[in-house]
């Protein structure tokens, strides 16, 4: 979705791609660039800060806002509910802001869908040894889920292709740029 200059960047890789850290870095390089705050049902990370992270909402909370639509796209995601309220993504780019989403892949359709001028990227790991091991290093996550989030992972990336663009995550400063030059190609600048 475009409009006063302002874009909808959808950045979608599996668990551990990357998407996070890329949209960080993207963040700094765009000073109308903000992070889109995704709702969950999630319980935090010990390193995660409610309402910058995630906004953290009680099951009853997030299908009180199913029900009364406000969300743009929402999904269950390894046990877990998470969604993007429309009015986030609609008053951002009315402001000529730069808003950057990390989402799944199902969320990433859901988007396009709802704002067909959003721009999607998917971010490939190098490999599934690489992204093996960045779950790990998370130390997030127990074997069960990492080996439920790498079989994930392959169904995700399969589906890269329905993707506006794909990018290696092999170096964070080489996948930035390329994200980077992919944003200021659409904008024109």
């Amino acid at each position: 979705m475009t409009g006063k200059h302002g874009l909808l960047v959808v950045i979608s890789a599996p668990s551990g791609g990357g998407k996070t850290t890329l949209a960080t870095e993207l963040i700094s390089r765009f000073p109308n660039g903000r992070r889109s705050i995704t709702c969950t049902t999630r319980p935090p990370r010990a390193t995660e800060i409610p309402d910058q992270d995630y906004i953290f909402l009680k099951e009853p909370e997030f299908v009180d806002l199913i029900e009364k639509g406000a969300f743009a796209e929402w999904a269950r995601v390894h046990g877990y509910r998470y969604g993007t309220r429309k009015s986030v993504i609609e008053e951002s780019v009315a402001k000529g802001e730069i808003l950057f989403m990390t989402i799944d892949v199902q969320g990433a359709k859901s988007i396009k869908k709802a704002f067909p001028d959003a721009l999607t990227i998917f971010v490939n790991p190098p490999d599934f040894d690489i992204l093996e091991t960045r779950l790990r290093k998370r130390g997030t996550e127990n074997d069960g889920d990492i080996r439920h989030r790498l079989e994930n992972a392959r169904k995700e990336i399969a589906q890269a292709g329905d993707f506006d663009f794909q990018v290696l995550n092999d170096q964070l400063e080489r996948a930035a740029l390329e994200i980077e030059s992919i944003i200021r190609r659409r904008l024109g600048t």
